[in-house]
C-alpha cells in the first residue's frame, strides 16, 4: 500500500501524470472560482464561465473516466484521463 500510488494507479495514471492532471483541475477551478465571484459583484462579466467550467471538468473527470473503466484495455493504449 502505497499513498502516493495507488490511488493514481486506480485512475489509470502514474503518480506524474495525476500530479499534472489534479493540478491542472486545481488551478482551473480557482480560476473558475474567482471569475464567479467577481460575477457575483459584476454580474455582466463571466455569465458564462463558472457553467462552462463545471461541464468540462465533469466530462473530463468522470465521464471519460467512467468510459475508460467500462473499457479498461484504453488505459493500456494510453488514453489516461
Amino acid at each position: 500500500m502505497n499513498p502516493f500510488t495507488d490511488h493514481p494507479r486506480g485512475v489509470g495514471e502514474s503518480y506524474v501524470e495525476h500530479l499534472q492532471s489534479a493540478t491542472g483541475f486545481g488551478g482551473r477551478m480557482i480560476v473558475a472560482g474567482c471569475a464567479c465571484l467577481l460575477h457575483g459583484v459584476f454580474p455582466f462579466l463571466f455569465v458564462t464561465t463558472g457553467s462552462t467550467t463545471i461541464r468540462h471538468l465533469h466530462e473530463t473527470m468522470i465521464t471519460h473516466r467512467s468510459r475508460l473503466r467500462a473499457a479498461p484495455e484504453l488505459i493500456d493504449q494510453g488514453a489516461y484521463i
